[in-house]
């Protein structure tokens, strides 16, 4: 019941989401590469941004920064640009600390070029100090992302040891509102390329005007201890889905979506735990929708954001999404961006780096927020905006909730009905994801098969199969799940994403281990001392 009423409130919740004023925008780019300038330029004319809200610093070219070398070459003159453009006035507390009393810039854009992490600096111990100070969790963790240092560039004399604790989260309503003249929310326009850059933004403009429809992705893990609370977040975003009428694809197992999994139409993605990019990731020819928004946590998912094969952060972008979430250090489950609010404010209507910044505990710490801060993906989940031929069924389904959500009957039967009357293999799919939510895994695998015998497209028919598959595995059936995966396998031509039968099958039916090769007769076995394989632990 919650969530119906969390589903009913949504058009008066989201009329809080105003957009941000572009003249309370700065865009910030490396004043040694004119690429950089360029980006910042291209997004202030897309956004319409002043040209006078530019800053040019010069900076290495590197991601990676010194602590001294950021305090020197990068958040100094950004202060005196501040002071000196009449963009925020200082006031000094009762304890003597100067920070902002006012401020016109609510939102920096970093562009590419500048760089994005600052490296832990080793803290010599003092020798007048008579004796050590106690340790504390973070006493040497003084390593940050750039980005999120610059949220409280304004206070002065703050430590840089550990986070700092984030005003702005969990508020829902615009950052505009909340009147934190201390904080700025900072994003970044940055990635593998100047080429996907740009391409970032435009899809973000082009996305807004009719709104992003499709499919999402939610990759749990089930890791459970300590880090249940990341499974909890992900549950969150398939129960909001549920009732909002966004198609939702759940993967409950220990791995995460197999090799090549046929991942069409994903507009939005959530996943996390895995150090690098697997499953559709692998796929040479899978491409995000346009506009999409994907994230997958991990302690170094932005490490190397430039890097179009290294761990998430990078590749998400090289593979067609917009926007992502990252992380350039390890930032501790606790302390991450909050998936589960983050979705719940963007659905809202809020932008990109206000739906971020309202998800992170923490400031001065390791998040960076890639893809165009100003980015509102919900604007039009209303049944508004410009329509296109691909967003058709997607529109289908949340003007279905919007009109029947509160009768599950009435709903389930004008979508079955629509279906049968369209041949629509998405309606029909849509319908066994909804009754498999319900647990109601006979339906379910009915549907799914309606939808497999009516999607064109064969890694959509192969998509129905895994879901049957993946029932009976849930359920204990685990040799019925083989079976149907081998016959599969037989149906289906060989295309990138039957690579997801095969590990599949290689983690249901592994194939036995080759025999042991004996020693030749008349020789001795030449015994050798094994040393231990390395292990490994992901952050």
């Amino acid at each position: 019941m919650k969530n119906i009423i969390v589903i009913l409130t949504l058009s008066i919740l989201a009329a809080k989401a105003s957009p941000i004023a572009p003249e309370s925008v700065a865009v910030l780019y490396n004043s040694n590469i004119p690429q950089s300038m360029d980006l910042a330029a291209h997004y202030a004319q897309m956004r319409k941004i002043p040209m006078e809200n530019l800053i040019g610093i010069q900076l290495t070219e590197r991601g990676q920064i010194s602590r001294s070398a950021y305090n020197t070459s990068l958040r100094d003159p950004l202060r005196n640009a501040f002071s000196a453009r009449g963009w925020w006035t200082l006031g000094r507390t009762a304890e003597g600390m100067i920070m902002p009393a006012t401020c016109k810039i609510s939102t920096l854009v970093c562009m590419r070029g500048i760089p994005f992490k600052i490296a832990r600096e080793v803290i010599a111990p003092n020798p007048t100090e008579p004796s050590p100070k106690p340790k504390t969790p973070f006493a040497q963790s003084n390593e940050a992302s750039v980005d999120s240092e610059l949220a409280m560039m304004g206070i002065q004399g703050i430590p840089t040891e550990g986070p700092l604790n984030n005003p702005y989260f969990k508020k829902d309503q615009s950052f505009a509102s909340s009147k934190l003249p201390i904080m700025l929310l900072v994003g970044r326009i940055d990635g593998p390329s100047y080429e996907i850059c740009k391409r970032m933004i435009n899809d973000a403009v082009a996305t807004e005007s009719r709104g992003l429809w499709g499919m999402c992705y939610v990759d749990i893990a089930k890791k459970g201890g300590g880090y249940a609370s990341g499974d909890e977040w992900l549950e969150n975003i398939a129960e909001l889905n549920f009732f909002t009428g966004i198609p939702t694809v759940i993967d409950r197992n220990k791995q995460t979506f197999t090799t090549n999994y046929p991942m069409n139409d994903a507009a939005l993605y959530y996943g996390w735990y895995t150090k690098h990019r697997n499953g559709s990731l692998l796929n040479e020819q899978f491409q995000f929708r346009q506009g999409a928004v994907a994230t997958h946590l991990h302690s170094f998912s932005a490490s190397n954001l430039r890097d179009s094969n290294s761990h998430w952060s990078g590749p998400i972008l090289a593979k067609g999404a917009a926007a992502t979430l990252g992380n350039v250090y390890e930032p501790y489950l606790h302390l991450t961006h909050h998936l589960d609010v983050f979705h719940d404010r963007l659905i809202k209507g809020f932008s990109l780096v206000e739906a971020a910044y309202m998800a992170a505990p923490v400031l001065s710490w390791q998040h960076v927020v890639l893809g165009d801060p100003l980015y509102r993906p919900f604007l039009h989940l209303n049944g508004s905006g410009e329509l296109a031929q691909q967003d058709r069924d997607y529109r289908a389904i949340r003007l279905a909730h919007e009109n029947w959500g509160k009768q599950p009957d009435t709903l389930v039967q004008k979508l079955r009905t629509a279906a049968a009357a369209k041949n629509n293999g998405k309606l029909y799919e849509y319908l066994g994801l909804w009754h498999r939510q319900q647990k109601d895994h006979k339906v379910a695998i009915a549907f799914f098969d309606s939808a497999s015998k009516k999607h064109i497209k064969e890694s959509d028919q192969l998509r129905q199969w895994l879901y049957t598959a993946d029932i009976h595995r849930e359920t204990g059936n685990k040799r019925t799940a083989i079976a149907i995966l081998r016959q599969v396998s037989q149906m289906i031509p060989a295309i990138p994403e039957s690579k997801t039968i095969v590990a599949l099958l290689n983690i249901l039916d592994p194939p036995a281990p080759p025999p042991a090769k004996l020693p030749a007769a008349g020789t001795a076995e030449k015994k050798t001392i094994q040393s231990p394989p390395p292990v490994t632990a992901e952050p």
